[in-house]
């Protein structure tokens, strides 16, 4: 089994400020080291975006692969936090709602995420601690 297929893979819009500051979030509280990371922009996250077929024009800020399924949107953001430390679990009882009222909320945020948070000229580059979470 590789390193990528024995984990759940977050797929992130790797110039968006939100965006990183979510996978920081994400890895703090991944206290079963259940994730792997890789940004959209990036060779790994482009291959995962074409074998899966997705839609990076409807979807482009996070995606979650699980296996040979694929998230998105507020399926991905809350399937994500039914894995973390803490309440977050909790957000995942959202899953129960219709999804284009959650995704109605997701895309507003998404939307306006560059604007509210502001966007990078590149890629984060993790540090050398976090570097063994990122494909």
């Amino acid at each position: 089994m590789t390193k990528a297929s024995q984990h759940k893979i977050i797929l992130f819009d790797g110039v968006c400020n939100l965006c990183n500051s979510s996978i920081i979030f994400i890895i703090k509280r991944d206290k079963y080291d259940v994730f792997r990371f890789a940004a959209l922009q990036e060779g790994i996250g482009q291959a995962l975006i074409a074998k899966h077929n997705i839609d990076t024009s409807k979807t482009d800020s996070i995606i979650l692969v699980d296996g040979d399924t694929h998230y998105e949107k507020s399926s991905a953001a809350l399937r994500i936090a039914k894995h973390l430390s803490g309440g977050w679990p909790l957000l995942s009882a959202f899953l129960i709602l219709p999804k284009f009222i959650r995704n109605a909320v997701y895309d507003y945020i998404a939307k306006n995420r560059y604007k509210w948070f502001g966007k990078k000229e590149s890629c984060m580059i993790p540090t050398p601690d976090l570097k063994s979470k990122f494909l």
